[in-house]
């Protein structure tokens, strides 16, 4: 995909992960830490990782379609270099969120889950979810810069 209604479809699809993945992170931090919402949540927070690994390489292919179209600058090398990187906190999320669908299954299915798995399993969600929305802001960050340089400051 290329474009959409002639606009480079990776500056509409880029929209899609820098919502997504804070939105999932969230979620998937208040799932790890309160059972009600994991019971409530869970499910959603595992649909929207998984369309959030489904949705990275699309719109990173996009990007390179873009990058290709519009000529490489070390800028826009930078960015590329670090929306490349993006699918392995896209994934690292979507583990995150089926070992809470893991444990939010044991729990429903009335077997114990010790206290030692559920709290090693939040903290991997944490720093999965920081990671990710980190990694976010960094490559939405070299994007803007890549696009706007010095344009925007004066």
């Amino acid at each position: 995909m290329s474009t959409i209604n002639g606009l480079p479809a990776h500056v509409l699809l880029v929209h899609i992960i820098v919502v997504l993945v804070p939105l999932t992170s969230l979620l998937a931090i208040l799932c790890a830490v309160w059972r009600p919402v994991r019971q409530r949540l869970v499910w959603l927070v595992a649909a929207l990782a998984a369309v959030t690994v489904v949705m990275t390489p699309i719109t990173t292919d996009a990007g390179e379609w873009l990058e290709h179209k519009i000529g490489r600058t070390p800028a826009i090398h930078t960015h590329a270099h670090l929306g490349d990187t993006m699918i392995y906190f896209a994934i690292g999320l979507l583990v995150a969120a089926l070992l809470l669908l893991f444990v939010h299954l044991r729990e429903r299915g009335e077997r114990r889950v010790g206290i030692v798995l559920v709290s090693v399993i939040a903290v991997l969600t944490i720093a999965a979810s920081v990671a990710a929305t980190v990694q976010v802001y960094r490559i939405g960050e070299s994007g803007a810069r890549a696009t706007w340089g010095e344009q925007a400051a004066g």
